[in-house]
């Protein structure tokens, strides 16, 4: 009985240190939305608003949904990209998933900082 009440206590400290964690995401992420927000357009605010309040009324089930239907859509564009071996620029699909720096790489006049900024 000892064993399983410290098993409990265990599982409970590590959940409640999880929750501790996404709260102060949750914290942060607001601060730079509402920073953020008075420099975009009208239209953008009330996007961005919009979404905002979307997300606030997620539900764990569909949060959960989600997440899966992004994991299997991830592991069906592996396998495809494995059993096709050829170039990600002939398939639609996959052209979007080049880097930043692979698509600004054949720029010869720009020149890229160590921040990742190009300058001229």
């Amino acid at each position: 009985l000892r064993r399983r009440y410290q098993d409990y206590y265990e599982m409970s400290y590590g959940l409640n240190i999880e929750m501790h964690k996404q709260a102060e995401i949750v914290k942060r992420l607001n601060g730079i939305c509402a920073q953020v927000l008075p420099y975009l357009s009208q239209e953008h605010q009330q996007q961005v608003l919009g979404a905002i309040e979307r997300a606030k009324q997620v539900t764990a089930p569909e949060l959960n949904s989600i997440i899966r239907q992004q994991l299997q859509a991830h592991q069906l564009s592996q396998l495809q990209a494995l059993r096709a071996p050829g170039s990600c620029r002939s398939r639609p699909g996959l052209s979007g998933s080049l880097s930043k720096e692979d698509k600004n790489g054949h720029d010869g006049d720009a020149h890229q900082d160590d921040d990742g900024e190009k300058s001229d």
